[in-house]
């Protein structure tokens, strides 16, 4: 018996909607990597993207549990000598909540061009509207 792996014209994307208000930043993070990896689909290929779109709303009003909204950090680097800056948490939802949410799951993406291909899926935003009407999304609870 053959595999069987899904040509291009049988991978058929799904746009869904998931309000992250009132969800813990990594549990919300670990359901939005398996969707857009294509984990929850029948016909998933680990070497091919067959994941669908995902909108996250509300992406200001994510928390964390226990202390770590005080004690996590964001980490960059400017790119010279000493040139380290580290965000944390408060301020980075504050000013950036959508990236707050797009750093976590790029964490669980595949760190090759196919994890990069899925991540341009993800459209996070901070407020309760997006501007993906048209495609008509399924609203998705987690």
């Amino acid at each position: 018996m053959k595999t069987y792996t899904p040509r291009p014209s049988d991978i058929q994307r799904k746009w869904r909607v998931v309000n992250a208000d009132g969800q813990v930043l990594g549990r919300l993070a670990s359901e939005v990597a398996k969707i857009l990896r294509g984990k929850h689909k029948p016909l998933y290929t680990p070497h091919l993207d067959v994941g669908d779109y995902v909108v996250v709303v509300n992406a200001e009003k994510v928390r964390l549990t226990g202390d770590k909204a005080d004690q996590k950090t964001y980490f960059r680097h400017t790119g010279y000598m000493g040139g380290e800056k580290f965000i944390p948490f408060r301020t980075m939802l504050a000013r950036h909540p959508d990236q707050v949410i797009d750093l976590a799951v790029k964490g669980m993406l595949p760190k090759t061009n196919l994890g990069r291909l899925m991540r341009k899926k993800l459209k996070v935003y901070a407020g309760p509207t997006h501007p993906h009407e048209a495609q008509q999304p399924e609203r998705l609870e987690l």
